[in-house]
């Protein structure tokens, strides 16, 4: 482990009003410090994919673009579960800046194999490509795991729900600057790097002008979080708040080992094997209706403009969705995840059902991507808090990292991406209709089978 990550050691534990006030301070300065350095991540995320239509003209070919493109969910999906268990035994206030800066440097060096290798060496030009957006994707595995340890750490069980609702707004907030980063750093900077050659504009407000400003929100991130509450001379946040779930110990404010992490109690924890199997499936409605939208639309006679209004509506009615579940979680249901989580699922369902069966009618095809947006993002946001819920605090980052695997390698690479695909190809939308039921179905089912185990923590708190 490098010295700059080791964790901090504890303080002496403060007492008193001043503790109090102190520990009120530091949780809205650390939830800020982790919003704002996780919406940085998504700055750097998936520019590569907004660059392809000017990529096209320089003279390189979609299908060897959608290698490249590949290789950043491949990487992220590992990242997210073998870099968490490093997360779990990393200062987070380190870690996270330190995946953004390597995050945002890969990214601008995207502009080397475009500008300087070119398609005139087209296959080198790829490889150095596919390797960048690798590194982008495992790179950005860094962000959310310690966001997880510190949202443990620093909010209780009761209140988690709501708390990560809100913080889960923030790639929705990063994710749609993205764009007008891209337009306006063209229009503010092409010129000074490429004088007439507007064709090359786009390299600046894709890769440049994006990794600069993530730079600076990890230099901000730095500034503002703290690893543990015992670093900054504060008890746990379950002895603060007296909120204390069944499965808590002393233990748990202890760095483990990797071994402990990985085969005490992550791989042998049989629940969060049910909650990453169902992540799969939510991951696969997710993506399977987001990423293939504007081709559905496009094929139907829509046109082009109103299927991009469409995908907006989706993503952009994530965050009340998101909000209201979180909410629910904590308050309706008591800091139960299941139950809301297959709740909203079956309302996905219905959703999806409506837009199969309007598919003609623009009108209900954007009511219906607006529902379905509203009611996944909630289940996404939950299943990683229930992870958080049934791993101990220091195992928070492996345990999520386990389901966020699941989602993007299994649920969005290979379901959502490959296997939609393929039937679409073969036999007809209405099939992937159907598969897409089908993965509802399968998520709360196993969604389902954690629900005794959830409702018994929340009954056997301390």
């Amino acid at each position: 482990m490098l010295k700059f990550l080791t964790q901090p050691a504890y303080k002496q534990e403060q007492t008193g009003p001043e503790a109090d006030a102190k520990y009120r301070k530091m949780r809205l300065q650390v939830f800020l410090g982790a919003f704002i350095g996780y919406a940085g991540f998504y700055l750097v995320r998936k520019n590569f994919s907004m660059a392809i239509p000017a990529l096209a003209p320089l003279g390189f070919d979609k299908t060897e673009l959608g290698i490249v493109l590949s290789m950043n969910a491949v990487a992220y999906a590992l990242s997210k579960f073998l870099m968490g268990s490093v997360s779990d035994r990393s200062n987070a206030r380190a870690f996270l800046p330190l995946g953004l800066v390597l995050t945002a440097i890969s990214m601008c060096f995207m502009i080397v194999p475009i500008q300087f290798i070119g398609a005139d060496h087209k296959a080198l030009a790829i490889l150095v490509m596919a390797v960048l957006n690798f590194l982008v994707g495992w790179f950005n595995g860094m962000g959310w795991p310690p966001c997880g340890r510190v949202m443990t750490h620093w909010f209780s069980v009761s209140e988690r729900g709501t708390k990560m609702s809100i913080w889960n707004c923030a790639h929705n907030v990063g994710g749609a600057l993205v764009g007008p980063m891209a337009t306006y750093g063209a229009v503010w900077f092409g010129s000074w790097f490429y004088g007439s050659h507007e064709e090359l504009y786009f390299l600046i407000g894709t890769f440049a002008f994006p990794a600069a400003v993530a730079l600076f929100i990890a230099l901000l991130a730095y500034v503002l979080l703290r690893d543990t509450p015992q670093s900054c001379g504060l008890p746990s946040i379950e002895k603060w708040r007296n909120d204390y779930p069944k499965n808590y110990s002393e233990k748990q404010e202890e760095t483990l080992t990797t071994k402990e992490i990985f085969f005490k109690y992550v791989l042998n924890n049989r629940f969060l094997w049910y909650i990453a199997f169902a992540n799969a499936f939510v991951y696969m409605v997710r993506y399977g209706c987001l990423d293939w939208a504007p081709t559905i639309l496009t094929e139907k006679g829509i046109d082009l403009k109103s299927a991009g209004w469409a995908y907006f509506a989706y993503e952009f009615a994530a965050i009340p969705g998101t909000l209201i579940c979180g909410w629910l979680s904590d308050k309706l249901f008591q800091g139960r995840r299941a139950l809301p989580t297959m709740l909203f699922m079956g309302l996905v369902a219905l959703f999806i059902v409506l837009y199969w069966l309007f598919i003609d009618d623009l009108t209900m095809v954007i009511i219906s991507l607006i529902g379905i947006g509203f009611f996944i993002y909630g289940p996404v946001m939950l299943i990683g808090v229930q992870a958080l819920d049934l791993a101990p605090k220091n195992a928070a980052g492996t345990a999520a990292g386990l389901t966020g695997f699941f989602g993007y390698f299994f649920g969005t690479a290979i379901l959502a991406n490959v296997v939609i695909g393929a039937v679409a190809q073969t036999a007809g939308w209405n099939l992937t209709f159907l598969l897409l039921l089908g993965a509802c179905a399968l998520s709360i089912f196993f969604m389902g089978l954690t629900y005794r185990e959830e409702l018994y923590l929340v009954k056997n708190k301390k």
